[in-house]
């Protein structure tokens, strides 16, 4: 099946694009923030990362296999205030995984539900996806709120499954399929 041409997804508030180059200040910034990088897999985020990623998805395109980061963009003023990615399984391009980061300030206000939602709509209608999971470290209580308040059933509960910034820790395991997000009218 051909991979559809990406622009943008919208939603009341926000826009799902592609990152540009523009974009490099903001996430660097809140990738770099303790509180926002503390469930990640990053620390000491810099801007050659930031440049890095930014190049590597210019080239690629959501729903090829592999992952693509998506910019979450302020509606009104195209301000970077997050991302959030899609990972197509390369063995079979109808699973996915899911991921998302909010910048400190804009968390707390809805918007990663509405990120989520609106990338859960893409990966279901537009790429028409079979199967997503979410995973999450389990102290991370408020991304776990929002994959259950989208739907998403908690399928697993790791224990000390990954070494993860110096000690182990349990993740959460989500999981959606496309026929539910259909059936929710969501």
């Amino acid at each position: 099946m051909a991979v559809p041409e990406f622009d943008r997804v919208e939603t009341p508030r926000l826009v799902l694009r592609r990152l540009r180059a523009e974009d490099l200040d903001a996430l660097v910034a809140y990738r770099n923030d303790p509180e926002v990088a503390r469930y990640q897999s990053w620390s000491d985020y810099d801007a050659q990362r930031g440049r890095q990623l930014i190049e590597m998805m210019s080239g690629r395109q959501p729903g090829e296999p592999g992952w693509f980061q998506f910019a979450i963009a302020l509606k009104d003023t195209d301000a970077l205030v997050g991302d959030c990615a899609l990972r197509v399984d390369e063995s079979d391009p109808r699973l996915g995984e899911i991921g998302f980061t909010l910048s400190r300030r804009h968390q707390g206000q809805g918007l990663g539900t509405e990120a989520v939602r609106a990338l859960l709509g893409y990966v279901f209608g537009t790429l028409r996806l079979h199967r997503v999971i979410g995973v999450t470290d389990a102290k991370n209580g408020a991304a776990a709120a929002v994959l259950e308040r989208l739907g998403l059933r908690r399928e697993g509960h790791f224990l000390e499954n990954v070494f993860f910034k110096g000690a182990w820790g349990d993740e959460f395991q989500y999981a959606l399929l496309g026929r539910e997000w259909v059936k929710s009218g969501a």
